[in-house]
């Protein structure tokens, strides 16, 4: 009988192991554990991808290339899941212990977006919101040069919008109720802190009704100027704003009789 080669009866192994309960005591060594772990981690069986790696993080060597691998996978079947805390700090696992491995701004982008779930509406507590805000920028400043970097910038475009209606509607509290002063301090703030949002643009309008409440005509013109200059085709704006005033015509003085 011919002899079988190490690597087939590994197979061997391998596939008996997989056809009973998996169980990380069947598997022989780290090596074939790790390729277990992967191969239900592509079949969609989390579960049992978080018991393989979860293993593997604990019998690798720091020095071993699959420990990175194996926090990313750990921490991506906890993602899906739906246990988005946990992913996160998986993937914060992964950069604290290699910051230099290529996987770590892919890490860190999976780890803002686990946070960014966790804000399910702009009115709730902005923790997790504020969590993510935290992790992409983290990312923006470690790896620069990361292909991450126009999709982090654009979960802090919509992480922005979200805070920034988040105190638009804080503002329109206090207005409903007829405390314009504070919502008028609600509304700065937004137009301040986050100009690129469409919320910024609400929230100036909500300012121009607020001062017109409270008869606050010279605010309300010098706001109607800067509303005209930053939005110039904004309907609305020219709603509650008007045209602009006519550019005063230049008088060339005349020249004086010899």
């Amino acid at each position: 009988m011919a002899r079988i080669s190490l690597s087939r009866l590994l197979l061997v192994v391998l596939l008996a192991a997989c056809g009973r309960a998996f169980e990380v005591k069947n598997f022989p060594s780290p090596e074939s554990l790790y390729e277990a772990s992967l191969r239900e981690y592509e079949r969609g069986k989390w579960d049992r991808a978080v018991l393989g790696f979860e293993e593997l993080t604990l019998q690798l060597s720091p020095r071993d290339t699959l420990l990175p691998r194996s926090f990313y996978y750990l921490a991506t079947a906890y993602e899906r899941r739906g246990e988005h805390l946990l992913a996160a700090q998986g993937y914060a696992r992964l950069v604290e212990t290699f910051p230099t491995d290529t996987l770590a701004d892919d890490a860190l982008f999976e780890a803002a977006q686990a946070y960014q779930r966790m804000w399910k509406k702009p009115e709730l507590d902005p923790q997790y919101g504020e969590s993510a805000l935290q992790t992409y920028r983290m990312l923006l400043s470690a790896y620069p040069d990361s292909p991450r970097k126009v999709d982090a910038e654009a979960g802090i475009a919509r992480l922005n919008e979200w805070f920034a209606t988040k105190d638009f509607e804080n503002g329109m509290h206090y207005f409903r109720r007829k405390a314009y002063d504070p919502a008028i301090l609600y509304f700065k703030d937004v137009v301040a802190r986050y100009p690129q949002t469409d919320a910024a643009r609400r929230s100036g309008l909500q300012m121009l009704e607020s001062y017109g409440r409270v008869r606050y005509k010279e605010e309300a013109a010098e706001l109607c100027t800067t509303l005209r200059q930053t939005y110039p085709t904004d309907k609305d704006v020219r709603a509650r704003c008007g045209a602009p005033p006519p550019a005063a015509a230049s008088v060339t003085p005349a020249s004086p009789t010899p």
